[in-house]
C-alpha cells in the first residue's frame, strides 16, 4: 500500500521566509545605529527620483555625476542648514541654562503673576518644580551632544547609501517588484502611498516649521521680547511637537512678558501669536501642504509620535507611513483575496 506523500513545497517556502525574516532581524539589531541614515537616504531618494532618472535616461547624463550633483544639492540645502542651526542652538541653549540667577528672577515673576490668576494658580510653580525642570533639561545636554555625533556619522550613511541607490536604481526597483507577490494594482496602491507620506513629510514639516519660526521671530522682535532669534528658532523646531506644537514655547514667553508688567506688549504678542504664529499652520496645511498630499490629521500627529518614539526625527516621516501602511494593506488584501477582487491593470505607475 502507498502511503500519500506530504508535499514539501509549502514547508520549504515557510522555512525559507522564516531564515529570510531572522537575517533580517539579526542585521536590523546590529545596524540599527545606522537605522537613520538608510531611512534619510530612502527619503532623498524618493524626492530626487524623477528628476534623477530624466537627467540620466531623457538628457543621457552620466549616472555617477548626476548622483554627485544630487548628494552636493543635499549638503547645500539639507546638511548645511541643519549643522547651522544645531551649531547655533547648543551654545545659545547651554548659555542660557548657565544663567540661573536671571531664571530664577523670571521664574519668580511669573509664579507672582499667576498666584491670584484663575487656572494659572493651580499650576506647581514652587522651588523645587523649576530645580527639577532645570536638572532635567541639563541632563539633556550631554545627550544632544552625542546625538549630534549620531546624526553626523547618519547623514555620511545616508549620502553613502544615496549614492548607490540612484546608480542602480532601475535594478532595485525590478528586484523589489519582483519580491513583492502582489499584482500590479497592490503594487502600486503600495507605492502611491510611500511616495505620498514621504513627500508631503519630508517638504511639508520643514516649510511649515521654518514659516511658523519666522513668523514667530518677528512678533517676538516687535514686542520686544529678549533671545529673539533663539526663540524663534526653539518656536520652529517645535512645531513638530504633536497637538500643541509651537504653543510649547509661545505661551511660556507671553506670561513671562505679563509678569514683568508690560501689559500691552504682552496682550500684542499673544493676539499675535495665537493669530499669526497658530494660523500660518492653517493656512499652510490648506494651501502649499494640501498640493503635496492631502494625509488626515489624525494619521499625521498619531504618526508623529509613534515616529518619533522609533526612529526618532526621522520618525516625523516614517511614522505617519507605518500607521497608514494598515489602511493600504487592508486595499492590498481586498484587491488579492476579497470578494470584490479588482482587476490587474498592467500599469507602470512607478516608472512615471
Amino acid at each position: 500500500m502507498r502511503h500519500k506523500q506530504i508535499n514539501n513545497t509549502p514547508i520549504n517556502q515557510i522555512m525559507l521566509i522564516l531564515i529570510i525574516i531572522l537575517i533580517c532581524i539579526l542585521i536590523f539589531k546590529n545596524l540599527s545605529y545606522y537605522l537613520p541614515g538608510f531611512l534619510g537616504a530612502i527619503t532623498l531618494y524618493i524626492l530626487f527620483r524623477n528628476s534623477y532618472f530624466k537627467l540620466t535616461e531623457q538628457r543621457r547624463w552620466n549616472k555617477t555625476i548626476a548622483s554627485i550633483v544630487y548628494i552636493l544639492i543635499s549638503i547645500v540645502f539639507i546638511v548645511l542648514p541643519i549643522w547651522a542651526i544645531v551649531d547655533y542652538l547648543i551654545p545659545q541653549i547651554s548659555g542660557f541654562l548657565t544663567n540661573t540667577d536671571k531664571i530664577i528672577a523670571q521664574f519668580n515673576q511669573v509664579k507672582e503673576f499667576m498666584a491670584d490668576k484663575p487656572l494659572l494658580k493651580d499650576i506647581d510653580m514652587s522651588d523645587v518644580a523649576l530645580l527639577n525642570f532645570l536638572q532635567r533639561l541639563t541632563k539633556y545636554i550631554p545627550s544632544i551632544l552625542n546625538s549630534v555625533v549620531e546624526v553626523g556619522v547618519n547623514i555620511l550613511v545616508a549620502l553613502f547609501v544615496l549614492y548607490f541607490m540612484q546608480v542602480h536604481g532601475r535594478k532595485m526597483e525590478h528586484y523589489i517588484q519582483k519580491a513583492i507577490p502582489f499584482s500590479n494594482t497592490s503594487k502600486n496602491e503600495i507605492w502611491k502611498e510611500v511616495d505620498l507620506m514621504v513627500r508631503s513629510n519630508a517638504i511639508g514639516i520643514p516649510i511649515l516649521g521654518v514659516c511658523q519660526g519666522l513668523v514667530a521671530m518677528l512678533g517676538y522682535y516687535i514686542f520686544g521680547v529678549e533671545n529673539f532669534i533663539l526663540l524663534g528658532v526653539l518656536t520652529g523646531v517645535s512645531s513638530i511637537v504633536p497637538v500643541l506644537g509651537t504653543m510649547t514655547i509661545y505661551i511660556p514667553i507671553c506670561l513671562t512678558v505679563f509678569a514683568t508688567g508690560q501689559l500691552g506688549n504682552g496682550i500684542g504678542l499673544t493676539l499675535y501669536c495665537f493669530l499669526l504664529v497658530g494660523g500660518i499652520d492653517n493656512i499652510l496645511r490648506f494651501t502649499i501642504l494640501k498640493t503635496l498630499g492631502d494625509v488626515p490629521p489624525l494619521i499625521t500627529v498619531f504618526g508623529v509620535l509613534l515616529g518619533l518614539n522609533m526612529f526618532g526625527m526621522l520618525g516625523l516621516i516614517f511614522g505617519p507611513l507605518i500607521l497608514s501602511s494598515v489602511g493600504v494593506l487592508i486595499k492590498v488584501y481586498t484587491n488579492e483575496y476579497g470578494k470584490g477582487k479588482v482587476i490587474e491593470l498592467d500599469t507602470e505607475d512607478m516608472n512615471k
